[in-house]
């Protein structure tokens, strides 16, 4: 589903992005963002590899600031796979949580 010239992994995606997307003209929402991009475990080199493993991170679908201030990160999710539950995990870390829809 493209909007807005914006490619969407899937239908609910891009109905949510309408959504937000009039919350935010209506006021209720500011600095709406698409795959904003966490940092959950910074990139390191592995005794016995010749190269620097990457970064381990985390791309949620949108964020954006609510009337109260607040950051908001949410993610339009089908299934919660493991690896999924443990990136949460790791966020959680840095006190972040992430609004699942």
């Amino acid at each position: 589903m493209t909007i807005d010239g914006i490619r969407f992994a899937s239908q609910r995606e891009g109905s949510r992005y309408r959504a937000l997307k009039l919350l935010e003209r209506a006021g209720e929402i500011t600095g709406l963002e698409l795959q904003p991009v966490f940092v959950l475990a910074p990139g390191v080199l592995v005794p016995g590899e010749k190269r620097k493993r990457p970064a381990l991170r985390y791309v949620a679908d949108f964020a954006y600031t609510d009337t109260d201030g607040r950051r908001v990160v949410l993610d339009v999710k089908g299934v919660q796979t493991p690896v999924f539950r443990m990136k949460m995990h790791l966020l959680a870390l840095q006190g972040v949580s992430v609004v699942l829809v």
